[in-house]
């Protein structure tokens, strides 16, 4: 039987210690970028890191701390709560004389602080006993509370390209103290990196794999065949701290989207059964209400608005079941993705034709001088006519006759589709 190394995880090992061996954000911490500026500088202010998993939020905090020789503290949001905020606030307060820089709280996922949470960290941050780093994988804006969220700059970090990983994973064997003494013979990286998908955390842990399944006097071959013989073989391990995060959302909307509850649940249940947060599965279901159900069933973005209020102010466990009735209700609603479809065809029609002139009948008159230039002017009503509708031009000259939006085949669009073409004949 293959043995598995013990110790620390690579990962861990390699985690970068200055800003020239952080790989990926150069729009953050390359030269001149405003993050290095800000370092280079020491003058550090609040700041929250949104961006996916693996590319380097906790590491860049670190990193931050030490090239500015401050005290670090670290929080996850998962397992700390109001006490322990206020212990790091008062023991920065107490030890204020002696610092010489304010300390730093790191604060992982504090999407997940509540409200109060996230309240007792005001004070502090606002008459700076200290600076705060947040890191979050949701949009600060829905999850971070308003007054906090104005005393921070959002940075947002991106998942790592074919360029990055290939300099992380030659620096990794190359450089780490038990890879190094190995030989590698890397025939494809193709697997290596699909299964990534840009988490420099996920590539480090599939390398380890790979590299325990090997006995110490063998070459470590790596080639598409092989990563993916070995993560079947090691799923657990592979899956451990949610590494799978987002290939089971995936196939939780993929279940919605193709009309399977009972797929559907299954997949829900593996996110609540590993800790997700049941606002995240919520706020999925709000985007799929209209990106896949849409107008062949407007009611499906009311239960999944419905849906995430109640989840906020319920909490688990018994949140479960409303997210249950709002997948099996969006999983059996019929499906319609036009609205989708249509809004990125109007947005792709603007990256082609650019801003063309809004036609002189449809602009705004708020002057005489406007008046005479024939703003507004033979602008009809459309409430002075029956029905509320009269035939008019509203796009572009250029777009006259340019259709973005194509009813789907439902009963519900059906009746748009009808009533569309009834009102406009000659189009």
């Amino acid at each position: 039987m293959l043995n598995r190394s013990e110790g620390i995880p690579l990962p861990e090992r390699v985690r970068p210690k200055t800003l020239d061996d952080f790989v990926g954000q150069e729009h953050l911490v390359g030269e001149g970028a405003i993050l290095r500026k800000m370092i280079e500088s020491g003058k550090l202010t609040s700041f929250i890191l949104w961006g996916p998993p693996g590319v380097g939020k906790t590491t860049l905090a670190r990193i931050i701390a030490s090239c500015l020789d401050r005290v670090f503290y670290s929080l996850s949001a998962i397992n700390s709560g109001v006490k322990d905020i206020r212990e790091i606030i008062e023991k920065s307060r107490g030890n204020k004389i002696f610092q010489k820089n304010r300390p730093i709280l790191f604060i992982d996922e504090i999407h997940r602080f509540s409200k109060s949470q996230q309240d007792a960290l005001l004070g502090a941050v606002e008459d700076g006993t200290l600076t705060l780093i947040g890191a979050t994988t949701e949009n600060p804006s829905f999850e971070v509370i308003t007054p906090l969220l104005s005393r921070c700059q959002i940075y947002v970090l991106k998942y790592l390209d074919v360029t990055h990983l290939d300099i992380l994973l030659d620096s990794v064997i190359k450089n780490d103290s038990f890879l190094k003494e190995r030989k590698f013979n890397i025939e494809e990286r193709d697997a290596l990196y699909r299964f990534s998908g840009g988490d420099a955390r996920k590539l480090l842990n599939i390398l380890d794999i790979i590299y325990s399944s090997y006995n110490s006097e063998e070459e470590i071959l790596i080639n598409n065949k092989i990563v993916t013989e070995r993560l079947q073989e090691n799923i657990a391990i592979y899956d451990k701290s949610g590494e799978q995060h987002y290939d089971i959302i995936s196939a939780f909307i993929k279940s919605v989207r193709g009309s399977d509850p009972d797929a559907a649940l299954y997949w829900m249940a593996r996110m609540l059964s590993g800790g997700e947060d049941p606002l995240f599965i919520a706020r999925r279901m709000i985007v799929l209400s209209c990106e896949d159900i849409g107008l062949a069933n407007p009611n499906a973005l009311l239960i999944a608005q419905a849906c995430f209020e109640s989840v906020h102010k319920i909490g688990m466990p018994e949140a479960r079941i409303i997210l249950s009735h709002t997948v099996i209700y969006l999983a059996t609603s019929p499906k319609s993705n036009s609205a989708y479809v249509a809004i990125d065809s109007a947005m792709l029609e603007v990256e082609k034709s650019g801003s063309l002139p809004v036609p002189l009948h449809l602009r705004n008159a708020p002057t005489k001088l406007m008046k005479d230039l024939d703003y507004g002017k033979e602008y009809k009503y459309a409430h002075s006519y029956p029905g509320s509708f009269i035939e008019q031009q509203f796009l572009p000259d250029k777009l006259f006759n340019n259709k973005f939006y194509q009813p789907g085949s439902n009963p519900k669009e059906d009746e748009i589709k009808k009533r569309v073409e009834s009102l406009w004949k000659k189009r």
